[in-house]
């Protein structure tokens, strides 16, 4: 008692406990009532209308009139909005088109000539008049026609790259995997995906940098982009891609610009955290030195900020090449799509090696944009010209050598195919057999025991816990939300939480958020138990603390569609397959912050408690997590976003969730008002659980002294 006394916390916890399962056992389900109320666009008019919501067990969705007004209001922008005229040069005469359908059609040009140019060079051949002038006069004039760039070029160059950034392990690792792809004939689809990236990422840069300067000098702007950047950073993938394939088309160029709105937010934070990290001693010396704003801001500001504006570079990159992956689904081409059309087919081996492509270039891509932003800069050096420039000059070298292989190249490959140009895809090295053997083996010699797991997984857990998630008033879960809102945050956090509960229980997927929320929620508490495990453990000593942060440094850079095909080929097409993915996946940040956490504990504690004689698991229980507490939590922040992103993703092998009706809205014309408002409850769910564990973990860091 005298406990409880001292933690009034969790006595309020245990009384909003004790009142939501009170609720949950004493409102019974209405009669009739169909569970996932989505799903009654299948049922007959008349059987929807006589359904009752109770408003303690199900609210009635009164703002599903919302995706039909968003869907109104596009179809008006690009049809009827604000007509203007411009000359057709196709049929050579004047034609009206409206502002906004005209303007995403300018844009839509730009992207794809952009990435067309970078395709050109690539892999091949720059047309490079064709934005000046007619192809008529292209066809008449091959001059103007330059070969497109050589494997053995751009391996090269990869190869100098990774030297000049991080010496031989790097460029010993870019030449692998450039080499790697070039012979398994993974080139073209590479070069595609790189192309799109290399469109992307500049430009979210870009627009990252502008804003977050925008942000820092204007606290207005930080007010209104600070929300928007929250919702943007918790918004599942596929809900980007529906408001860009209606505004915009599908293809390489919508792909391109779903890209960039996703990739833009990290890059507008970690500005802003530099900018903020920059000392006022540094500030007040620049202004002692006569800086302008303009010269305070670019000669003292960004060069001071410069590793932190460079680790956004880093996750731009990174993030970019996650999106146009998943940028296949509205028609971007690329290994993303490559992947789609294997899975699609269930060829496993296929889209292991696609796989492994995408792996190697999100490793090799992270790795170069982490040593660029690590990398210091000698400015007192005393170099000539050859000294200063070498890298460059090598690579012109490597250039010329390469075109001129390739060239002699072509006189002795004499089926047609130039192997020292390009490696076809069926001419190069497939691992697809093997990996098909592989599956047939797992399949052979597993799959009673793979069976007999998942059949015990989904009828004695799953679908139990699923059901119990389902059969929640709406009222308890008020209480239970809003409740532990009050308990961590007070009325503030209540009402914050209660609001986006509320937005997501009036519209039409109530149900489909409760199955989003069990399935996030199993995969939460197993990757917590087993990231926080395995945090612990590999924190006891240094060699195996950086050997585990070094794994989760390379899975974290894989692209989170990855995660499926191995749970595919073993559990099949499951909720199973899907838990098993988000537990992988979310684990990750979980295992990491918790190595951290422990390792800040200071050593001097350490010795106090050995000193006191406690036992490892004493210290472990006493020091290390209490103090390391806060930055678990955090990790666990992190894991819940990770399990969410993965949840909505696991869609695409079958789940019955919120990200159904995503993947859904992406082929439907007018998904796009569904497709916002089902990524508006995702975002939410998110949102409320981050702003929960963000506020418990400051106020431990204030008990513990920590802030």
């Amino acid at each position: 008692m005298e406990n409880l006394k001292k933690h009034p916390k969790i006595v309020q916890f245990i009384l909003v406990l004790i009142v939501f399962f009170a609720l949950c056992f004493s409102i019974d389900v209405p009669e009739g009532y169909e569970f996932l109320r989505a799903g009654t666009e299948f049922m007959d008019k008349d059987k929807i209308d006589q359904i009752e919501y109770s408003i303690f067990w199900r609210l009635p969705p009164l703002i599903a009139w919302f995706p039909g007004w968003i869907n109104d209001s596009v179809y008006y922008l690009l049809n009827d909005w604000f007509l203007i005229d411009y000359f057709d040069s196709n049929v050579q005469e004047t034609k009206s088109r409206p502002l906004v359908l005209h303007i995403t059609r300018l844009i839509s040009s730009l992207m794809l000539f952009l990435i067309d140019l970078f395709r050109e060079i690539l892999i091949g051949g720059v047309e490079t008049v064709v934005a000046f002038s007619s192809w008529d006069w292209i066809d008449k004039n091959p001059w103007a026609k330059l070969p497109g760039l050589p494997w053995t070029v751009v391996t090269g160059g990869a190869i100098l790259l990774g030297y000049k950034l991080n010496g031989r392990n790097l460029a010993i690792f870019s030449g692998i995997t450039m080499i790697y792809i070039s012979v398994f004939g993974q080139w073209e689809p590479s070069m595609e995906t790189l192309s799109l990236v290399m469109v992307a990422a500049p430009i979210s840069i870009i627009l990252g940098l502008i804003l977050g300067i925008w942000s820092y000098r204007s606290k207005t702007v930080e007010k209104i982009l600070s929300p928007l950047l929250n919702v943007a950073q918790t918004m599942p993938h596929y809900s980007y891609l529906i408001p860009i394939a209606v505004l915009f088309g599908i293809g390489d160029h919508a792909g391109a610009i779903a890209t960039i709105i996703f990739a833009t937010p990290p890059m507008v934070r970690l500005t802003l955290l530099g900018l903020r990290k920059v000392s006022p001693e540094v500030i007040d010396a620049g202004k002692m030195n006569g800086c302008d704003d303009f010269q305070l801001l670019f000669e003292v500001h960004i060069p001071t900020a410069r590793r932190d504006i460079l680790i956004g570079v880093n996750q731009v990159i990174m993030q970019c090449l996650a999106m146009a992956v998943i940028a296949s689904f509205i028609g971007a081409k690329g290994l993303g799509w490559n992947l789609l059309l294997a899975l699609n087919q269930l060829r496993i081996g296929l889209a292991l090696e696609c796989g492994i492509c995408i792996t190697l270039i999100a490793v090799l891509l992270d790795k170069m944009s982490l040593a660029w932003a690590n990398k210091q800069t000698n400015y007192f050096e005393n170099l000539n010209f050859f000294q200063q420039h070498k890298y460059g000059l090598l690579f012109i070298a490597v250039l010329i050598i390469g075109s001129i292989l390739a060239y002699i190249g072509s006189f002795f490959f004499k089926e047609g195919f130039n192997y020292l140009f390009i490696v076809p895809h069926n001419k190069g090295i497939s691992t697809e057999p093997f990996w098909n053997a592989g599956v047939d083996y797992i399949v052979e010699n597993f799959f009673f025991s793979l069976n007999i797991f998942n059949v015990f997984l989904i009828t004695k857990i799953l679908m139990p816990m699923k059901a119990a998630f389902l059969h929640m008033p709406i009222i308890a879960t008020f209480v239970l939300f809003m409740g532990t809102g009050y308990v961590i945050g007070g009325i503030r956090s209540a009402l914050i939480v209660g609001s986006f509960t509320l937005f997501i229980a009036l519209t039409d997927w109530w149900d489909r958020a409760l199955i989003t929320m069990y399935m996030a929620t199993f995969g939460v508490i197993v990757s917590s138990i087993i990231g926080i495990t395995a945090g612990s453990l590999c924190a006891q000593n240094k060699r195996s603390s950086k050997i585990a942060l070094g794994v989760c440094d390379t899975l974290q850079t894989f692209p989170s569609f990855i995660y499926l095909i191995p749970v595919i080929m073993l559990f099949g097409v499951t909720d199973t397959a899907v838990l098993i993915a988000v537990i992988i996946y979310a684990t990750i940040p979980a295992t990491r912050y918790t190595i951290e956490g422990i390792s800040s504990v200071p050593q001097a504690l350490h010795d106090a408690g050995s000193m006191s004689g406690v036992t490892r698991l004493q210290r472990w229980l006493k020091i290390d997590l209490p103090l390391a507490f806060p930055h678990i939590m955090l990790g666990v922040n992190q894991t819940v976003v990770f399990a969410l992103f993965m949840v909505i993703i696991g869609a695409f092998i079958g789940t019955s969730d919120l990200g159904q009706y995503i993947l859904k809205a992406l082929s439907d014309r007018q998904g796009t008002g569904n497709g916002l408002i089902l990524g508006l409850c995702v975002a939410f769910i998110g949102l409320s659980v981050d702003h929960l564990i963000k506020t418990w973990a400051g106020q431990q860091k204030k008990l513990l002294g920590q802030e």
